[in-house]
Parts: C-alpha cells; structure tokens; sequence
C-alpha cells in the first residue's frame, strides 16, 4: 500500500474534541485530516445533556479550575454560535432535608463571582409560591433560586467545528476508520478504510480524540498492550411530552446527592436528565435502562406536582461519557476534566490522547492540545478561535430574533415556523440553503415536520449527512416528529442520491 497523501496533524475522532482541535490546528497554518469511524457526533458528543455551563455540582468535587474555564467558555461560545447556543435560566428548588439553603445560595454567588458574566443575568431568589415557575412544582417548595447558563444543540456543535476546519482546508472522512498507526522515520503511517475505500496517509504527528474508543485506539491501531485510562460512565435522558408552559428549566436535587435537570426541549417536549453509572460494555451498544428510566422518573417526580410515568416517555436516549481514570469510588464523583498525554516526540513520531473533556470546555482543551502540538511541531499562527464565529454565527448573541425576522422578510413565501427553525438550525447559512426558492412547491420532496428535499441535499453536500438518522437525530431532531413512513422514505431518498 502506497503513501498516498501527508499532512502535519492527524486527527482520531469526530466528536467535539477531534473537531475542535482540527479546526483550531488548521486555523493556524497545520495541514490537518480527520477520521470519523461513523458519522460526527454519532458518539458522546450527541447524547449530552446539551448545555453549555459551568457544573454547579463540580464545586462540590472542589474542580474550581474546571468550572472557572466552563464559566469563562459560556459567552465565548454563545458569541461563536448565537443560533446553535442561547441563555438559560434555572431554578434550584430549596428541598428541606437535603442541601440547607444558606450552602445553594453560596454556591451560587461563587458561580456567579467566577462566571465572568456580562450578558448572563445573575443570580436571585424566588419565592416560588408566587413565581411562575413554583406553579408545576408541589406545593410544599417555597424558595428557589434562579441563576444563568446556555443551552447548546450538541451535535450541531460538532458538524460547525468540522464545516469550519473543512472550510479552512481539512480533510475530513466521515465512516472511515483508522486500521492502523505505525511509525516511519520519526511519522506515522496512518491505514484507512472508509467511503473512499482503503488509504494510507503520512503524519507527522496523530491526535487521538476517540472518545469511549481512546484507549481502543491506542491498544487496536497502535499496539500497545494494557491501555487503560479511561473511566466509561454512562449517562441517560428522557424526552417527555412537555410538562410546563414557561421557559425556565429546573435543576432538581435528589436524595442521592445527585442532581438532574428538567429543560424545554424543541418546543414540544421536555428532556430530563442525566445518569452517572459505570458501564462495562461496547460504548455503541449503550442503550438506557429500565432502572435508569425509573431513577428518572421518580426523581422528577418527587417535585412535580403531576407524577411522570413509563407511558409519558417519548423517546429516550444515552451516551457514554469516557472520564480519565482517576480512581474516583463513584462514577458520579470521578473528575470531568481533561486530561492530555504526549506519547512519543518529533524524532520518534509524537501522538497527543485526550482523555475527558466536556463540550463546554471543547475550545479551551483544543487550545490546550495545540500548545502540545506546538512543542513538537513549532508554531505556526496564533491563538485564534477565541474572537471566531463558527458557520451561520455571524450575527450579534441578542440579535436572534432580528435575523429570524430578515430570513422572513427575505423569504415571505415560507411559514414562520420554518424560518425560526431554520435560522436555529443554520444562522444566516439558512439562506445559502434556501438560495433562490421563495415557497414551499420549490422546496421539493416533503418528508413529514417541514423537512423537505432542499434541506436534506443540503445536509449532504454541507454537512456530510448519509443516513435518516443522521439528518433527523443529528443535523435536526425532526425524527421525534416524523413517522416511520416518512423516515423510510427519506431513506429511500438519500440511498437513490448516493447511486
């Protein structure tokens, strides 16, 4: 097998921290390529629970560093991508018995001391026998307490990074797995297979950004025995027909010591979450469980005034987080943090693992990633994708609603609905998607919840997009809207445009 291409930087992994450091490395003048073993964000990176904050409960784990750096991402990332990332406000119900008031309402003043916030409201306190939000809660919670984060659509997230490093000159390979890594003459030869068939391309340094696989990769493809350096922890959601009229979302406290949240979710539903448990199995075999599904329920439940069960459950979902190993007791308490490993130099092949990481702090830990690349590599451009805007962000963090009301003007053949959805989706690339096509007839095919032909060869040509599930779980969430006829149809579609 001949050498058939040679960059500066291999990337291992189309999740948000292969994507982030491909588009940062390229960015500063690497030739960069990417390898995604299936679509992007098909992994951890599309089964969080979408938010974009600092982890109160990580103060409780003393991870100041950690929740400093998340704070400090927020509105860094809600500049970078107004359509995809917008503010939240939550509202931590006192519970008598559990954390005493006084500890919430200081934990929060530190959150909001280290949250470095200028357009973020901040914090106050609720008398939730009056407030609006107290009226779906029992009525026995009388204090709340209110404070800001950001809510992120998590695997449009990833396919912007990676659409940006592509943009900026990337090669990236969705459904193509990295076979082998060996080193040559202080580089890596790095064997693919994939869309494009069987390739071979030289590196002169590999990332390996696998996620729950990163420790496979550095046993599988670089044949190392004994790798273990993660810690999979599996955490799961319910989407429930929605519960509550306003806005805000709840971050519940539980018995347990753990928390989850109740959050707005795509207008019509309302998505509770998360798990933390070990999980010992294949990351893509991760599904929830009945005793997940039930912890979810009743913890829900314990403060809802309407008691959820099994048969208000929409749809479900899990991810598997892979947490560096710290040696933690409990799955829920082991850091969040990232951890980077150097293996090798420039004389002998260098190869940086990521170990951890949140979307969050994705940027930051590229930013990282790049320091280490730099020590090996010698730097090229600066530090960057602070002040950047990701594809369709260009446009003020407040200004959302006023870029809503341009794509209707410009398009005032098209429904309301449609063009929130598609600037929520798209920013101001909506018009790159609809080009010409001023109503619905020109938008071709229909496949059910406004998705129509326009759209998906979009996704296709932009945004790498093969499969339904690609476009309806990961580019939009229409597959909680579509029914199976209309997914099999759009199946149909998408296999005829590859023929």
């Amino acid at each position: 097998m001949s050498v058939s291409d040679s960059v500066d930087i291999f990337v291992i992994g189309g999740g948000i921290n292969g994507a982030s450091v491909a588009r940062d490395a390229v960015g500063r003048g690497y030739s960069v390529a990417l390898a995604e073993m299936n679509d992007l964000a098909s992994g951890t990176s599309s089964a969080a629970t979408k938010l974009v904050h600092g982890g109160l409960r990580y103060l409780e784990y003393y991870e100041f560093r950690l929740v400093q750096e998340a704070l400090s991402e927020r509105e860094v990332l809600w500049a970078a991508a107004p359509h995809i990332i917008w503010p939240l406000r939550f509202v931590l119900p006192h519970h008598k018995g559990l954390r005493p008031a006084l500890i919430l309402r200081a934990g929060l003043a530190m959150y909001d001391y280290m949250g470095g916030r200028r357009l973020l409201p901040p914090t106050k306190t609720l008398d939730l026998r009056k407030d609006v939000t107290g009226k779906p809660l029992k009525p026995g919670y009388r204090l709340g307490f209110e404070y800001s984060d950001c809510w992120v659509d998590d695997a449009r997230f990833v396919v912007l990074n990676a659409r940006d490093a592509a943009d900026k000159g990337a090669a990236v390979h969705v459904r193509t797995k990295v076979t082998s890594l060996r080193r040559d003459a202080g580089e890596w030869i790095v064997e693919l297979d994939g869309e494009a068939g069987r390739q071979t391309v030289r590196a002169k340094l590999v990332v390996n950004a696998a996620g729950p696989w990163v420790d496979q990769v550095i046993t599988g493809a670089m044949g190392k025995n004994g790798a273990h350096n993660v810690r999979l922890v599996k955490g799961s959601h319910l989407v429930v027909h929605k519960l509550y009229e306003h806005d805000r979302c709840y971050i519940f406290q539980n018995a347990d010591g753990r928390i989850i949240f109740a959050i707005p979710y795509e207008n019509d539903y309302t998505l509770i979450g998360t798990t933390d448990e070990d999980y010992e199995g294949d990351p893509k075999d991760v599904k929830i469980s009945d005793a997940e599904t039930d912890y979810l329920l009743s913890a829900a439940s314990e403060y809802f005034a309407k008691p959820l069960a099994r048969s208000d459950v929409h749809w479900s979902y899990s991810g598997v987080r892979p947490l560096f190993d710290d040696g933690a007791s409990a799955a829920q308490e082991a850091t969040r943090d990232y951890v980077l490993k150097v293996d090798g130099d420039a004389a002998t092949g260098a190869a940086i693992n990521v170990f951890g990481g949140k979307l969050t702090t994705s940027r930051r830990l590229a930013e990282s990633v790049l320091e280490k690349i730099e020590s090996v590599l010698g730097a090229k451009g600066k530090p960057w994708t602070k002040k950047s805007t990701l594809p369709g962000g260009d446009f003020e963090p407040l200004a959302f609603d006023a870029e809503v009301r341009r794509l209707g003007k410009d398009y005032p053949g098209l429904p309301k609905s449609m063009t929130h959805r598609l600037t929520r989706l798209y920013g101001t690339r909506a018009r790159v998607l609809l080009g010409e096509r001023q109503t619905i007839e020109s938008l071709g095919t229909p496949f059910g919840a406004d998705l129509y032909a326009a759209e998906v060869d979009y996704l296709v040509e932009h945004e790498w997009a093969r499969t339904a599930e690609d476009v309806l779980w990961r580019r939009t969430k229409l597959g909680l809207k579509v029914s199976a006829e209309q997914q099999a149809r759009l199946e149909d579609y998408l296999a005829s445009k590859a023929l």
